[in-house]
């Protein structure tokens, strides 16, 4: 009740209170701040790795309720089924079916390491950062409420000496006057005594609650001090934590762009291939390159209307090829003008011989020709040349 009564007369402005020291205040403004954006961290950090919300809410019920999560594939995963079961109705055999496998099976394998991600991630930051939530500041705010309640019972101690003394120091001035014992003591003392001496008395019973609860009081500051210091040892586990989680992300990218780069050296050996020739209504087959062969005479009238990818006519000046896609080394020529320097970004193995092999960090000339794909250029280095692809290019002026 006292410290209630206290707390209200704070509030209100009509009782005074003690103030921590600037060092105590600063540990619980820090604390406060460790606390507000770990809290931030953790729950964007979630979002990052399950942006899904119903997932998120789903596997915190499973974690409240101390239940194993069950497994979910990675949306990669599932995109990997879908194209393997569609290339298996387009026909496995197939230009597109083949692709869609290749395709598939990169993305199973990023679903895969995606997967690893977000459990190193749960594991070595996510858990930490929670740990300290639920665990440590659970126990530090425990501590502040106590020391609050003990400040507020020393105030009230307070308080009471200070009116105790006061009406002490009147009583003295007045003689044997009685004390107001409806507003500062209880009804039940003896009123034949002296006010002098009943109010001496209750100084010194204030005075020795005042010890008690000065004594609890500091007990209690020590103990939140101390955890309060611990912030420190939080932010360095923390930041082990962090280079874990950078570790774990760093390996994952890296993960994936070796897939992909794996995928595109794939898809670019077969696309000169692909789209070398017209695809015919049979699925299971293509049709020689157009400058290779031409239907006989009376017989386009037999052939089936089906949709044909063009080819690209041929270019006065520029090797046939070129136009249909298949480079010959011997037979290009570098333009008048139109040739620029880059610089290679990632190392690049030639999947046959119209292609150049690079080195990262290497320089080489590039151009372009009529007729060419826009995903490569040629590429010179010395007497070799060949083609090259342009994302494995930095192009300079």
């Amino acid at each position: 009740t006292a410290s209630f009564l206290q707390f209200t007369e704070e509030k209100l402005g009509q009782a005074e209170k003690t103030e921590l020291d600037a060092h105590f205040e600063n540990l619980m403004a820090r604390a406060d701040c460790t606390k507000n954006w770990t809290e931030k961290i953790l729950r964007q950090t979630e979002v990052l790795l399950q942006p899904n919300l119903s997932a998120r809410v789903e596997e915190f019920l499973y974690e409240k309720l101390d239940r194993k999560v069950p497994s979910r594939v990675t949306n990669g995963e599932l995109l990997a089924q879908y194209m393997t079961e569609a290339a298996n109705d387009f026909g496995p055999g197939t230009p597109y079916g083949k692709t869609l496998i290749k395709v598939g099976e990169t993305q199973r394998r990023l679903g895969a390491a995606e997967r690893d991600f977000i459990q190193s991630a749960s594991i070595n930051f996510l858990t930490p950062l929670r740990n300290f939530l639920e665990g440590d500041w659970r126990t530090i705010s425990k501590e502040r409420r106590t020391l609050q309640n003990c400040r507020l019972d020393l105030d009230a101690c307070k308080a009471r000496l200070k009116k105790a003394k006061a009406a002490e120091a009147k009583a003295a001035c007045e003689g044997d006057a009685v004390p107001d014992f409806q507003e500062t003591r209880p009804r039940n003392y003896i009123l034949s005594a002296s006010a002098s001496a009943l109010w001496s008395d209750e100084v010194e019973k204030a005075e020795h609650e005042l010890r008690l609860t000065q004594t609890e009081f500091d007990r209690q500051a020590e103990v939140t001090r101390l955890l309060l210091e611990g912030i420190s040892s939080t932010h360095v586990n923390h930041l082990r934590c962090l280079h874990e989680f950078v570790e774990s992300q760093t390996n994952y990218y890296a993960q994936c762009y070796q897939y992909m780069l794996d995928l595109q050296k794939q898809l670019g050996s077969s696309k000169g291939e692909i789209f070398s020739g017209t695809f015919v209504g049979n699925a299971e087959s293509t049709s020689p390159p157009a400058a290779a062969a031409s239907p006989p005479a009376g017989a386009a009238a037999s052939l089936p209307a089906v949709p044909t990818i063009p080819v690209v006519p041929t270019i006065v000046g520029v090797p046939s090829a070129v136009a249909e896609g298949v480079l010959n080394p011997n037979e290009v020529k570098p333009p008048a003008s139109g040739t620029r320097k880059a610089r290679v970004l990632y190392d690049y193995e030639a999947a046959d011989s119209t292609e150049l092999a690079l080195l990262a960090d290497e320089m080489i000339t590039v151009y372009s020709l009529p007729g060419m794909d826009p995903d490569w250029l040629i590429g010179e280095r010395g007497n070799q040349k060949g083609k090259v692809p342009v994302t494995y290019l930095e192009l300079l002026s």
